[in-house]
C-alpha cells in the first residue's frame, strides 16, 4: 500500500499516526516477511506519511521516579526519518498529572492520589525539551494532554488556567505548543481566547467522551495559533483491543462521521492559511494506515 497526500494539501495538512511499531501493519506500511527490530519500522513509516506522534514518553511519571526519554532514542528517530518530516509529541504525564494515579503497586500504595509535585514544573519541561533536542527542525508541536480534571484536582477552569498562564510564560518561546483539555466544560469562547492570547494550538480530540470535533469547529471556530492538531482517537479502547485481538490491520468499526469532520476542519483551516495535524490512532477503527486512506478518501 504507498500512501500519496495530495499535493494541493501538503502545504497545509500533516498526517500521521499515534505510534508506529506494529507488526501488523505488514502489507500496509512494512514489508511482508521482513523481521523487524523495533527500531527498524520508522524508516518505512516514512515512505509513506509525513507525520508521527510520539506517544510513548507520556508514561513518566511512577513512584520511584520521573522517566523522561534517553539521548540516544530521539537521535535514532530523527535519523530514521527525512528532512521535513515531522514529530508531534506528547508531553510527559509527570508535568500534566495533578496527582498520581489511584492505581500503584502494592509497595507503592501510599502514592496513590497522591499530588504529583511535578505538575507543570519549568525545570523538568526545559530537561524534557532537552532529550528532544536531537529531533531539530523535526520536532513539531509539543501537545500537553490532560485528563478529566474534577474539583478535587483543579478547583476550577480559572485555576487551570491561570497554571497554564504561570507556565507558558515562562517556557522556552522557540517551540510550538498545543492543548488537549478532558473536560467538556472547559471548552468555551474563554477557553479558546486564552489559547490564542498565549499562542496555543488547540487539540481536537475525537473520543474519551468529549463533544463530537465537529460540534466544537461549529460552535467556536477556534483559530488559537498558526496550527491545530486533530487526534482521532475513538471510544472504549479495551473494546477495540479485544476485538481486535491486537491485530491492527482491517475496519472495524467505521465512524464517518468523525472522518467528515476533520476534512471539513482541514479545508476551512487551509483556507485560513492554518496548518493541520491529523494524528490517527489503531483504536478509531482498527486500523490506523488503514483509516488514513479513508480519510484522503474524504478529502
Amino acid at each position: 500500500m504507498k500512501t500519496e497526500i495530495p499535493k494541493k494539501y501538503q502545504p497545509y495538512l500533516r498526517i500521521g499516526t499515534c505510534s508506529w511499531k506494529y507488526d501488523s501493519w505488514k502489507g500496509l506500511y512494512y514489508e511482508k516477511g521482513k523481521k523487524y527490530r523495533p527500531d527498524d519500522y520508522l524508516s518505512d513509516y516514512a515512505k509513506h506519511l509525513n507525520s508521527v506522534e510520539i506517544d510513548q514518553w507520556f508514561w513518566s511519571l511512577f513512584p520511584s521516579g520521573v522517566k523522561l526519554p534517553e539521548l540516544r532514542t530521539t537521535r535514532a528517530y530523527a535519523e530514521s526519518v527525512p528532512n521535513g518530516f515531522i514529530f508531534t509529541v506528547k508531553a510527559p504525564n509527570s508535568l500534566t498529572l495533578t496527582h498520581y494515579y489511584s492505581k500503584q503497586p502494592p509497595q507503592y500504595a501510599d502514592f496513590s492520589g497522591r499530588p504529583n509535585p511535578l505538575f507543570l514544573n519549568n525545570d523538568l519541561f526545559e530537561k524534557f525539551l532537552e532529550r528532544l533536542s536531537p529531533l531539530g527542525k523535526k520536532l513539531g508541536p509539543v501537545m500537553f494532554q490532560f485528563e478529566y480534571l474534577n474539583k478535587k484536582k483543579m478547583p476550577s477552569k480559572e485555576v487551570f488556567f491561570e497554571r497554564i498562564h504561570e507556565f507558558i510564560i515562562r517556557a522556552p518561546k522557540d517551540f510550538q505548543y498545543a492543548i488537549e483539555s478532558r473536560n467538556p466544560n472547559y471548552l468555551s469562547s474563554a477557553f479558546f481566547n486564552f489559547l490564542k492570547a498565549h499562542n496555543l494550538g488547540y487539540v481536537y480530540l475525537e473520543g474519551y467522551y468529549m463533544p463530537h470535533i465537529g460540534e466544537v469547529f461549529d460552535k467556536f471556530k477556534p483559530e488559537t495559533a498558526d496550527f491545530s492538531i486533530i487526534r482521532l482517537h475513538g471510544g472504549d479502547r479495551l473494546e477495540m483491543e479485544i476485538d481486535t485481538a491486537g491485530n491492527w490491520n482491517q475496519i472495524i468499526a467505521p465512524k464517518p462521521k468523525g472522518l467528515e469532520a476533520a476534512a471539513r476542519i482541514v479545508l476551512e483551516n487551509q483556507s485560513n492559511k492554518i496548518l493541520t495535524f491529523v494524528n490517527i490512532n489503531n483504536h478509531f477503527e482498527g486500523s490506523a494506515p488503514l483509516t488514513v486512506e479513508r480519510f484522503l478518501d474524504v478529502l
